[in-house]
């Protein structure tokens, strides 16, 4: 992605609008390595009404939940508990470019991107 927009080094990713959608590829990666899922258990999901789950991993019988944000400070949203509730998720995790992980509730906590192979693997 980054050669096919031109962008020679961090300091021009930076500066670009397609900032977040390569921080949020790279960090979906990442999740993905982490668990060792495969292409068969790792889904989009959204509904008409808006509510979205950039990432959505089953295996066997666990369903988690993936959110990406490439923030400093997340919040929980009402998607977040629209998706807890309608996917009947055992988990849901917004990982951030923050420093810390922390509960944003039941079942869902907030995780760094650089935590993110002791946190999730």
């Amino acid at each position: 992605m980054h050669a096919l927009l031109d962008l020679e080094d961090p300091v021009a990713l930076e500066r670009h609008p397609k900032v977040g959608a390569s921080w949020e590829g790279f960090a979906l990666s990442e999740v993905v390595r982490c668990l060792g899922a495969h292409e068969g258990e790792c889904w989009f999901w959204g509904t008409h009404q808006g509510a979205e789950l950039d990432l959505l991993v089953t295996s066997g019988n666990r369903r988690l939940g993936f959110e990406f944000r490439r923030t400093t400070a997340p919040r929980r949203t009402k998607s977040m508990a629209i998706a807890l509730a309608d996917l009947s998720l055992d988990e849901f995790v917004l990982v951030h470019a923050g420093e810390h992980a922390f509960p944003m509730g039941e079942r869902i906590r907030a995780v760094p991107l650089a935590m993110l192979e002791q946190e999730v693997g």
